[in-house]
């Protein structure tokens, strides 16, 4: 259970991090948040889908890193092996929370109970005068442009259910044993909708850096074969192909 607090220098005066950290708190995630912003980048690595959460019913934008629940396969141990990493996995022991001094006001937190934290390290938050060192200043833009970077991506999301973009996906994997799987849930803009903006739409979508996310999200499903690739490597039970089909409602 994650011990997290708001950095202050009264109580965090003599705290640091580690100087090398890991993405090893991932090990068992075969899904991560990723911002909208970041799918270009991600889209070179992995598939991007939206997913739903089934209580709340929010949509959220995710990265898949492996074919199974309980599955990455972007780690090797401790060293991560994807070509990018996405920014709400890398901040990790740092995080956005309340200010409880300040309402509704976020500030930057870490896990105390981090094995990254601890007055033992190397990088400390704050010099001996008490003032933020540039790695804590650092991390609080950081932070900040992650939490800019999530209200792009909700408004993203709104944006493509208002237009009718969305459509529901569901992934047949099919074993070389001749067993299949299933992954459902998923959602991405469908294709054939985006031929039927108007042109105003168009227009409009253009000018607000739309397409920039939507054709990521649609040229990241072929990672799907590099994930098939990577669980081949690993895996005796071989894939033998994986089918995207469309959820007919």
């Amino acid at each position: 259970m994650a011990n997290v607090a708001p950095i202050k220098k009264e109580q965090h005066q003599n705290l640091k991090v580690a100087a090398k950290r890991t993405l090893k708190h991932i090990e068992g995630q075969h899904i991560v948040p990723v911002t909208a912003p970041e799918f270009a980048k991600a889209s070179n690595s992995f598939p991007v889908f939206i997913v739903k959460d089934p209580e709340s019913g929010r949509k959220r934008t995710v990265a898949m890193l492996g074919l199974e629940t309980g599955e990455n396969l972007f780690l090797n141990g401790d060293e991560w092996t994807g070509l990018y990493a996405p920014q709400s996995v890398g901040m990790v022991p740092f995080s956005l929370g309340l200010d409880p001094e300040k309402e509704k006001t976020l500030t930057a937190c870490v896990d105390l109970d981090s094995e990254f934290v601890g007055e033992d390290k190397e990088m400390p938050l704050f010099d001996e005068a008490g003032e933020p060192t540039e790695l804590l200043k650092n991390i609080e833009e950081t932070l900040g442009r992650l939490y800019e970077s999530e209200v792009m991506t909700e408004r993203f999301i709104k944006e493509m259910e208002e237009a009718n973009l969305l459509e529901e996906l569901e992934l047949v994997i099919g074993f070389e044993n001749g067993e299949k799987k299933k992954i459902v849930g998923i959602h991405t803009v469908k294709e054939a909708s985006l031929r039927e903006l108007s042109d105003e739409q168009v227009l409009a979508f253009h000018k607000r850096g739309l397409f920039i996310p939507i054709h990521s999200m649609l040229a990241s499903m072929g990672q799907l074969n590099r994930l098939v690739q990577l669980r081949n490597q690993r895996s005796d039970q071989k894939v033998a192909g994986v089918q995207i089909l469309p959820v007919n409602k």
